[in-house]
C-alpha cells in the first residue's frame, strides 16, 4: 500500500509539471493571439496575414509531434525533450527581436518544432510510467494543468503587451527552461536505438503543410493555394508508397493500420481545431470593438480556472466510460462551442463567448486524454510513442487547421461566419468514429 501511495503521489507531481510545459507550449498561440492586431500594425501586415504566425506555429506543432514520437522509441525521451525545449527557447527569444515578418515566421516555425516535444513526450513518458487508473487521472491532470495554463495566455499575453510590448509576449515560452530541471529524473533516457526515418519525415511533413496552406489561402491568394495543392497532390501518394517500401519506418504499418488509432485521432482533431479557432478569432473579434488585450484576457480566465478542474471529470469519465464515448462528447462539446462562438462574436455577446471558451476548454481536457487512452491500449508497447505521435499529429493538424480557417474564410466571409462552417469539423469527426461505437457497445456487458 505504501509504494501504491508515493506512485499516485508522483504522478501528480509528474503529469502537473508536464502539463505546465504543455501550456507554456500552447500559451505560444494563445498569449501570442492578442498580440495579432499589434504586431500586424508595426511589421506593415493585415490581422489575416499576421494569423500565419499561429498557423505555421500550430502547422511545426504538428508535424514534428510524430518525429518526437519515433524518436523517443529510439532514444528515449530525455534528450529529446531537451532538444525539444532548447528549441521553442530559441524560436521564442528570435521572434522576440525579430526586425521583420519574414524573420518572425522562420522563428514561430522553429519554436514550433521545438514545442512539439512536449505533447508527444509528455504522455509517452506518462504511458511508460503509469498505468490504469493512476495513468488516467496522471493524462487527465497534464491536459487540464496544459489548458488552464493556456487559458492564461491571452490575460497574461495582454498585461505583459501593455506593459512591456507585443514582443514580450513572443518570448513568454522561454520560461520553460525553468521546468525542465525539475522533470528530468522522471524521464526515461532508454530507448532501441533503432534508425529514425528522415525521409518519411520529411514526406508527412510537407503533405501536412499542403493542406494548411491549401485552407489558408483565401487570405493570402492563389499562388498559397496551388502550392497547397501540390503538396497534397505529391505528398499523399508519396507518403503512401514509402510507407509500404518501410513498414517500420516513419509510419508504422502496425500503427497506420490500427483502426482504432486513425479514427480515434481523426474525431479528437476537431478538439483542437475548435481550440485554435476561438483562441484566434476571439481576440481579433473583439481587439476590433476596441477592447484591450488584457481585457480579452479577463473573460477568459474562468476558462482557465475551469481546466484546472476538468481532470476530476475527465477521469473517472474514462475509467466509467471509455476512451470512445468520451471523445464523442468532446467533439459534440467543440462543436456547440463553435456556434456559440460564432453567434457571441457576430452580435458581441461576451457573455456567449466566454461560455464558448468554457465548454472548449472541457472538450480539450477530455479529449486529449481520451485520444492518449484509446491509442496506448491499442498497439503495442514497443510502439506505444510513434502511435502517440502520429495520433497527437492528426490532432494537433486539428488545430492549425482550425486557425487557418478563421485566418483563411474570416477574411472572407467573416470570422463568426468561418466559426460556423468549422462547426461541421467535429460532426464529421463523429461520423468517423461510429464503428469505434459500435464495438465499444458490443463489448459492454448487458
Amino acid at each position: 500500500m505504501l509504494v501504491h501511495l508515493v506512485k499516485v503521489d508522483d504522478s501528480r507531481r509528474v503529469s502537473m509539471l508536464l502539463g505546465l510545459l504543455f501550456g507554456l507550449a500552447g500559451m505560444g498561440s494563445s498569449s501570442a493571439a492578442v498580440a495579432l492586431p499589434l504586431l500586424g500594425d508595426e511589421l506593415g501586415v493585415s490581422v489575416s496575414v499576421a494569423t500565419w504566425t499561429i498557423s505555421l506555429y500550430a502547422l511545426m506543432l504538428a508535424v514534428t509531434t510524430a518525429v518526437y514520437g519515433r524518436i523517443s522509441d529510439l532514444v528515449g525521451i530525455r534528450i529529446p525533450m531537451l532538444v525539444g525545449i532548447g528549441l521553442m527557447a530559441g524560436g521564442a527569444l528570435v521572434a522576440a527581436f525579430a526586425p521583420t515578418f519574414e524573420v518572425l515566421l522562420g522563428a514561430r516555425l522553429v519554436q514550433g518544432a521545438g514545442a512539439a516535444a512536449v505533447p508527444t513526450l509528455g504522455v509517452a513518458g506518462l504511458s511508460a510510467r503509469y498505468d490504469g487508473a493512476v495513468r488516467g487521472l496522471a493524462l487527465g491532470r497534464l491536459a487540464g494543468v496544459a489548458a488552464a495554463v493556456s487559458c492564461l495566455g491571452p490575460l497574461l499575453g495582454g498585461l505583459v503587451e501593455q506593459a512591456f510590448g507585443w514582443r514580450a509576449v513572443m518570448a513568454l515560452p522561454v520560461l520553460g527552461v525553468l521546468v525542465l530541471p525539475l522533470i528530468w529524473r522522471a524521464l526515461t533516457g532508454e530507448g532501441s536505438g533503432a534508425r529514425l526515418d528522415v525521409l518519411g519525415a520529411v514526406l508527412v511533413a510537407g503533405t501536412a503543410g499542403g493542406l494548411v496552406l491549401l485552407v489558408q489561402s483565401p487570405s493570402t491568394g492563389i499562388a498559397v493555394a496551388l502550392v497547397g495543392i501540390a503538396l497534397m497532390a505529391l505528398g499523399v501518394p508519396a507518403v503512401i508508397g514509402w510507407t509500404r517500401r518501410r513498414p517500420d519506418g516513419f509510419l508504422p504499418v502496425e500503427v497506420v493500420h490500427n483502426a482504432t488509432v486513425v479514427r480515434s485521432a481523426l474525431a479528437a482533431a476537431a478538439v483542437p481545431a475548435a481550440w485554435f479557432a476561438l483562441l484566434v478569432g476571439v481576440p481579433a473579434v473583439l481587439v476590433g470593438e476596441g477592447w484591450e488585450p488584457w481585457q480579452v484576457g479577463m473573460l477568459l480566465l474562468p476558462s482557465a480556472v475551469l481546466a484546472l478542474l476538468t481532470p476530476r471529470l475527465a477521469g473517472p469519465m474514462l475509467e466509467r466510460f471509455g476512451a470512445t464515448r468520451s471523445l464523442v462528447v468532446a467533439g459534440v462539446m467543440a462543436s456547440v462551442a463553435l456556434l456559440l462562438a460564432a453567434v457571441g462574436l457576430g452580435l458581441v455577446v461576451p457573455v456567449l463567448v466566454g461560455l464558448a471558451v468554457a465548454l472548449v476548454t472541457v472538450a480539450f481536457g477530455i479529449g486529449q486524454p481520451a485520444l492518449s487512452a484509446a491509442v496506448g491500449d491499442a498497439v503495442p508497447a514497443e510502439v506505444r510513442g510513434v502511435a502517440l505521435g502520429v495520433a497527437t499529429l492528426l490532432f494537433l493538424v486539428g488545430g492549425s487547421v482550425g486557425s487557418a480557417v478563421v485566418g483563411g474564410l474570416g477574411g472572407l466571409v467573416g470570422i463568426p461566419v468561418s466559426l460556423a462552417v468549422l462547426a461541421l469539423l467535429p460532426v464529421l469527426g463523429l461520423v468517423a468514429l461510429r464503428p469505434e461505437l459500435r464495438h465499444a457497445s458490443a463489448r459492454t456487458p448487458a
